[in-house]
């Protein structure tokens, strides 16, 4: 080290204190380190996990940084890359793939026009001490392990890149503005915001540099438009971020011990940015706090302390709204409001683009935007929707255009929302995070505690609008059906010609506040699995809040379904192979809770199995489409009615349902009834039952045909046919082709919507990690199979690519909390790291560990040449 550069670090840690010393009024010595030096104890235990112990947050941080970046360097540079909008300054325009070249230069003009990165920059400045020694601390710990590290020592897929660089606290907190609109803004980056432009202007780029060849150029610039109408087609409903979890909090009258338990089980993806890390950090006195979060964040996110533990679901809440603007007639860039003339502000921004030439090809664009935030191109996403100049929906007859506002736009107080949960030490105190406005972004949070409390919230970030505008929202739906399923496929359209529409201030800012979001505390349990928060619990329905939140005596999923229908019956199996929920006595245990979501039991198998049986029954041989089903009846016949490896017959009743879920809303008798969620709709038509028309075995026969083509037999095991391989090795942006990096490893579990298993694992057809441009294999699938593949590109069955991911069952005892689980995909994404596949693995063979907490279970699990300490 350089006594440049360690002046350098110095000097930017007194700044960094000085300002700190400003916004608390005092000198904060378990936040920052009182001689200026971070220092930070990592002991690694079974799975790779870092437990890290500091005197400080930033020093405990700091450790946090140093071992995710050994453990995933490469992915978290690449997130660094994307915040920074440099894509295509490092990747090129971007490949030739589904929706075609220039979805780089796409992204990172729209990520500059969200002000991503300059936002963070604005940002920073506001930040509390807290986030300061938490983003602090994770940069220094990061940049310790690139500066250390020899760039032609890195993983295959960022090995000798001029991309991995020392970031700083303004990159992280970029990145965690990414984080924070992935339910919101992040779905108008591939082209909406884009094509965004008045009448008579074209959205393609123009070149800002000399270039040597325009004609590349210009066949770019033309191609980049198409990759954005394609981009912008692509999204199918706004509602819906492709991430699913179950998380169940669990109070004294129903566990083992009279304390809490938390079954926590998110669905996320098992590549790129959304990876959840696992970790431990403590600073005596301070805060000791073990969970995992997504890759980048400076403190873990579904985690547990010694007296409460808490996970999180995504809600159905909004987390943005669209704004028709009325125009000014003949003007295209005035709109007006309450009568009062607004401009439509006009910025100009440039991206370096490589082009394979001696320097970057820079290419600039206008970008427009109202007071509420980017304009849209409404017309792109839905073609009933306005272009920009034609007539409105809200405002018939007059010209519009379409503007949005985010609610997650800033993030600055994400470390501290979840610092405050994790500093938390009763209900009243982890209450306290949300009264005081913390929000958990796009997610509800479900909670235990070691007293015995049950707390569900939904906890994220939604607009708070006024009574006024609630009733006219309300009133368009019930009027309009085309404006309802606007509303239904995630866009809440308001009027931008009057303010009544406009978000109103609370104390939490233009955010709904505390007392009134959707929440519950019980002493039994609490739940939620990606449904409405109005049904947390059946015996006491949450109602009356704004239709932002989500649907109110609506139907809810498979998984919830399931889910509620194991609480309410503890000591029922379901079908007999499968354990009791909740064993003998019906109270649940850490073991048991882990073992709910192992048990693999599926909503739709325990409805429909018994009556599809008895239709088999009926058509014996007969052949159904020219199929004789009753190979598959039998296979069906002898199935166990569960997920596991050695279950026979599930992969027949996939493709069944995968069929069959086009017809539940024409075939079901009993239709869906508020009074009991759990058990409607059902019981399918008897019409034609057991004959060649029969519905379930059309569906039936249509799925067994796909088995069919790919050479698949009824009598073949789950475990055969399903399986986790990751792939990659390739630098983004080199046209290689990525590599399996392991052998199959079978996948127990079932896809949450077409199986509605609770377990959900599925299938990705993306060629892309997620969120990333790392190349992956993907398969090509097989319509109405859950994700089958074709047999393509050495892909053949069930590829699983997402699905429960961190997960554990806890339970607090008198010795404090006690909880098993997994990382079903591994700490690392480094091939060559031993912890790569080693819980993949454990997950595989059913094989949970103990996450550890105490300091003798730590010290008695600790790896060969396990503990580092690191310094500067």
């Amino acid at each position: 080290m350089s006594e440049r550069a360690g002046f350098g670090r110095s000097f930017g840690l007194v700044l960094l204190l000085a300002g700190s010393t400003g916004l608390t009024g005092c000198f904060e010595p378990k936040l920052f380190p009182v001689d200026g030096e971070l220092e930070a104890n990592i002991r690694r235990t079974t799975g790779g996990v870092p437990h890290i112990t500091a005197d400080n947050l930033a020093s405990a941080a700091y450790g946090h940084g140093y071992a995710q970046a050994q453990d995933n360097v490469c992915l978290l540079a690449e997130a660094i890359v994307k915040a920074r909008s440099e894509r295509a300054k490092y990747f090129g325009p971007g490949p030739s793939t589904q929706i075609g070249v220039g979805l780089n230069i796409i992204n990172d003009f729209s990520y500059k026009a969200q002000d991503i990165y300059s936002g963070a920059e604005q940002e920073y400045g506001a930040l509390s001490a807290e986030s300061r020694a938490l983003t602090y601390g994770f940069t220094e710990g990061y940049n310790r392990y690139v500066r250390e590290t020899d760039p032609g020592d890195l993983p295959v897929e960022c090995r000798d890149q001029p991309w991995v660089t020392e970031i700083t606290p303004v990159d992280l907190l970029a990145h965690y503005r990414l984080v924070g609109q992935y339910a919101s803004g992040a779905q108008f980056a591939t082209g909406a915001v884009f094509l965004a432009v008045p009448p008579g202007v074209s959205p393609a780029p123009e070149v800002a540099t000399s270039v040597t060849d325009s004609e590349a150029i210009e066949k770019l610039r033309h191609r980049v438009v198409a990759t954005a109408q394609a981009g912008a087609r692509s999204i199918e409903n706004l509602g819906d971020m492709g991430l699913a979890s179950n998380a169940w909090g669990i109070g004294k009258a129903m566990t083992e011990q009279g304390r809490g338990a938390l079954l926590a089980n998110p669905h996320f993806p098992y590549t790129g940015h959304r990876r959840l890390y696992e970790v431990q950090m403590t600073v005596p006195g301070y805060v000791n706090v073990h969970g995992a979060g997504l890759l980048g964040t400076a403190i873990p996110l579904i985690s547990f302390n010694k007296n409460l533990a808490w996970s999180h679901t995504v809600t159905t809440s909004r987390r943005f709204t669209w704004y028709e603007l009325e125009l000014k007639s003949g003007d295209n860039l005035t709109y007006v409001k309450d009568g009062v003339e607004k401009n439509v502000r006009v910025e100009t921004l440039q991206v370096e683009v490589d082009m394979g030439m001696s320097e970057p090809v820079i290419l600039e664009r206008d970008f427009y935007f109202s007071e509420y935030g980017p304009m849209i191109a409404a017309n792109a996403v839905d073609s009933n929707l306005p272009a920009w100049g034609g007539a409105g929906v809200l405002n018939q007859g007059s010209p519009v255009a379409i503007t949005y506002r985010d609610a997650n736009a800033n993030t600055g107080d994400l470390l501290d929302t979840w610092l405050n949960m994790s500093r938390a030490k009763n209900l009243k105190k982890f209450q306290n995070a949300f009264r005081n406005c913390g929000t958990t972004l796009w997610t509800n949070t479900t909670y235990a505690d070691d007293k015995g409390n049950a707390f569900y919230i939904d906890s994220s970030s939604v607009p708070n609008l006024s009574e006024e505008a609630i009733a006219l929202v309300n009133l368009r739906r019930a009027g309009s059906p085309a404006y309802a399923a606007l509303f239904d496929g995630g866009v809440t359209l308001l009027d931008g010609s009057s303010s009544t529409e406009d978000w109103i201030e609370s104390e939490c800012g233009p955010l709904v506040p505390y007392d009134q979001k959707p929440k519950l505390v019980r002493s039994d349990w609490v739940q939620n699995s990606n449904s409405s928060y109005w049904s947390t619990n059946p015996s006491e329905f949450l109602t009356g809040f704004s239709p932002l939140f989500g649907g109110e005596e609506a139907p809810i999923n498979a998984r919830t379904r399931l889910g509620i229908k194991m609480l309410q019956n503890p000591m029922e199996p379901g079908f007999p192979s499968a354990p009791l929920p909740a064993g003998q006595d019906g109270k649940f245990s850490a073991q048991e809770l882990i073992g709910v979501i192992w048990n693999n039991r599926a909503w739709y198998a325990e409805q429909f199995l018994p009556e599809l049986l008895e239709r088999c029954d009926a058509i014996g041989s007969t052949t159904v489409n020219g199929l004789d089903l009753s190979p598959w009846c039998q296979a069906l016949g002898n199935w166990d009615g569960l997920y596991n490896l050695d279950s026979v017959g599930a992969h027949v009743f996939r493709v069944f349902m995968a069929n069959y879920i086009n017809d539940l809303g024409t075939d079901l008798t009993t239709p869906f009834s508020p009074e009991d969620p759990v058990g409607t709709p059902a019981d399918p038509s008897e019409d034609n039952a057991g004959t060649t028309s029969d519905t379930m075995l059309q569906a039936l026969a249509s799925g067994v045909g796909a088995l069919q083509s790919q050479g698949i037999a009824p009598t073949d095991a789950l475990g055969d046919l399903q399986y986790y391989r990751p792939s990659g090795g390739v630098v983004p942006g080199t046209g290689g082709m990525p590599v399996f990096q392991t052998q199959p490893i079978p996948w127990h579990g079932g896809d949450g919507g077409i199986d509605g298993a609770f377990n959900a694992v599925g299938v990705a057809t993306d060629e892309f990690a997620e969120d990333t441009l790392f190349p992956r294999i993907a398969p090509e699938v097989i319509d109405n199979t859950a994700g089958l593949s074709d047999g393509s590109g050495g892909v053949n069955g069930w590829l699983m690519a997402r699905g429960t991911s961190w997960h554990f069952g806890l339970e607090f005892t008198n010795n404090g909390p006690e909880a098993y689980g997994l990382v079903s995909y591994s700490q690392s994404t480094d091939a060559m790291s031993p912890f790569f596949s080693d819980q993949s693995i454990q997950y595989s063979n059913k094989e949970y560990r103990q996450i550890l907490f105490s300091e003798r279970d730590i010290e008695a699990n600790l790896l060969p040449q396990g503990e580092t300490v690191i310094s500067q």
